[in-house]
């Protein structure tokens, strides 16, 4: 389990590749704090660390993994985002973080808003009905604040610190981020799924296929 605040901007040495997956040797200065068998969120996804040395660890991940977030597109140099598991005794200052990536979203724009930045992301289509105004969002392993959302998209804006903390603040128009929803939102409709109606129409309330509520795009 983790909290969405990163601890380590940390850096792809290398990339293994083999028929299985992949193995990532990343650079950190938390490499002392890791041992092997511990979890560690990469972009936001969980990795168990095989090996650790002083600079760093090591962490593989396998096709399935691949196939459902970004890792697949690090490479030599690249920088991510990292944070170890949450102890029970810390707090709790951004939200609870699976480290298991709903999906692929992609960025749509930026916009400069003082000293913020406004992103969107575009949401894959079934993960739409998790994303609401003012709830919590995990992009790149980070903890945010859904600010606007509309059908196939969430905004979120960063504040400096977070642009300076994470790898946010490198983020350009097209490029693929991983995306985990709250998981409070996936319990309550599992629960609540059994009371719905069983044929609710195409788009309308009640289905899974009905848009987001748009009333808080920014005008």
């Amino acid at each position: 389990m983790f909290s969405g605040l990163v601890s380590d901007i940390g850096r792809i040495e290398t990339v293994r590749t083999d028929a299985d997956g992949v193995r990532l040797e990343i650079g950190t200065a938390l490499a002392g704090d890791v041992e092997p068998g511990d979890s560690v969120a990469v972009n936001g996804a969980c990795l168990t660390a095989t090996e650790v040395t002083a600079d760093g660890f090591s962490a593989d991940a396998m096709q399935q993994t691949l196939d459902l977030t970004s890792l697949g597109e690090l490479e030599s140099g690249s920088p991510v985002n990292l944070e170890l598991a949450l102890r029970a005794d810390q707090r709790l200052g951004g939200h609870l973080v699976q480290g298991h990536i709903d999906g692929v979203g992609r960025v749509s724009w930026l916009e400069e808003e003082g000293f913020s930045l406004r992103v969107r992301v575009g949401i894959p289509g079934p993960l739409n009905r998790y994303v609401v105004a003012q709830g919590s969002i995990t992009i790149e392993g980070v903890s945010l604040t859904v600010s606007a959302t509309g059908p196939g998209w969430a905004e979120v804006t960063l504040i400096p610190e977070t642009r300076q903390r994470t790898t946010l603040g490198e983020l350009t128009p097209g490029r693929p981020v991983n995306v985990e929803c709250d998981v409070i939102a996936k319990y309550v409709e599992q629960m609540v799924s059994p009371y719905a109606p069983e044929e609710a129409a195409p788009g309308g309330p009640g289905s899974a296929d009905a848009p987001a509520n748009d009333e808080s795009e920014h005008e």
